[in-house]
């Protein structure tokens, strides 16, 4: 697969249509409450970058984005590839993308909030091969039976 990776807006029909679809994956994955989702309109602030993976006719077949939170931590949120190219490396070549920004930024530590409950296995493989290591709640998320949490220093 030709695959591309590139920092995009979020404000696109194809990415929004990509939330849409991670949105309802997710929705029946754990409660309400315990699901952090950014809209597309968050995904666009200045405090955000989205990376879209694209195959080689140039249709958006991943996506993830980094939040920044201070001058040294940033946040791993977003992540979604289409379900029948999972397996294929582009969760690694959008965490790539991720941490070489987070790197130029200055940051030195990344960090994320994913669910904990069955369904999320393939996140946590994804996470832990990249070298992310289970912490407990980062940020202001609560513990909870519901999320799992990662932190990986750069």
């Amino acid at each position: 697969m030709v695959l591309s990776v590139a920092a995009e807006t979020p404000l696109q029909d194809e990415i929004r249509e990509m939330v849409a679809k991670l949105n309802a994956h997710l929705r029946p994955l754990s409660p309400p409450e315990f699901q952090y989702q950014l809209t597309v309109e968050q995904m666009a602030g200045a405090d955000a970058t989205v990376f879209v993976a694209r195959d080689e006719t140039g249709t958006a077949v991943a996506m993830g984005s980094l939040k920044v939170h201070d001058a040294e931590t940033g946040e791993v949120k977003r992540m979604y590839a289409e379900p029948h190219l999972r397996g294929r490396g582009l969760g690694r070549a959008i965490l790539t993308a991720i941490e070489a920004k987070a790197r130029g930024l200055g940051l030195t530590r990344l960090v994320l909030e994913t669910g904990a409950t069955p369904g999320f296995e393939p996140a946590w493989t994804l996470y832990e091969r990249g070298g992310f290591r289970r912490c407990d709640a980062v940020l202001d998320y609560p513990p909870s039976d519901y999320s799992r949490f990662y932190e990986k220093s750069l």
